[in-house]
């Protein structure tokens, strides 16, 4: 018996250390955001699958370590990873998954329009980009384009997005808002006019009506009027009757 609780122990002891032991990464640096609980990168965690993949894990804060890892590619020319900038890659079967997370939008916007600009400089058909908050994420080795623009939608960017000064997009944004409000507004008013005319018409017709009706029935209920004061007159020159 006590040999058998010994066991359990033990087994219970391994079990443990196996469920909190960290993932199969192959990593360049360690991850300033990890979590607390198994101690996995944070962005590792966003990829889709990520437990699926774990074992084809990449993680990099280098683009030197990028070409090391996927070759050159023009796309990767263009890339700039800024202090706390990282990065993640995985295989999947619609190609090689590149996910890179910036700690500012700036960054992740002006990474946005040099990688667009590349891809139509080149019309790289083999690369499917998108980017998804302060995220920049490739799938190169692309067979197919439907299935890769469906692993990138699985790519969800959980944290809150703040510019640092002003924002770039600010003054679109009031443009969309004014476009959109100037448009309610002028909508609005020509459906008042509209209604005001059509009810002050319905209104005077009505009016109309009930006063030409209630003159008709003063008219009828009077009696024929003479000047004769209720004497008898004679018809002499027929002009009465």
């Amino acid at each position: 018996m006590t040999h058998f609780c010994r066991f359990r122990t033990i087994l219970a002891i391994l079990t443990a250390f196996a469920v909190l032991a960290p993932v199969s990464i192959h990593a360049q640096y360690r991850s300033q955001e990890v979590d607390e609980t198994d101690g996995t990168p944070v962005i590792v965690k966003h990829l889709p699958d990520w437990q699926t993949v774990k074992d084809s894990v990449t993680l990099t804060n280098s683009v030197a370590d990028l070409k090391a890892e996927l070759g050159s590619r023009p796309v990767l020319d263009v890339i700039e990873m800024n202090a706390g900038a990282e990065a993640v890659t995985a295989n999947y079967p619609a190609g090689r998954l590149v996910l890179i997370e910036h700690h500012t939008p700036q960054f992740a916007s002006s990474n946005d329009a040099a990688i667009n600009a590349k891809l139509a400089e080149t019309g790289d058909k083999s690369v499917v980009y998108k980017r998804i908050g302060n995220y920049n994420a490739l799938v190169l080795d692309v067979t197919d384009a439907a299935g890769a623009e469906a692993l990138l939608g699985q790519i969800k960017y959980q944290k809150a997005v703040q510019w640092l000064g002003e924002d770039p997009f600010f003054v679109d944004k009031v443009e969309r808002y004014l476009v959109g409000s100037t448009g309610d507004v002028l909508v609005s008013t020509a459906l008042f006019i509209v209604f005001s005319l059509v009810g002050a018409i319905a209104v005077g017709a009505l009016g109309g009506f009930v006063y030409f009706m209630k003159r008709e029935q003063r008219r009828l209920a009077r009696g024929i009027y003479s000047d004769a004061g209720g004497l008898t007159r004679l018809n002499l020159d027929e002009l009465t009757h």
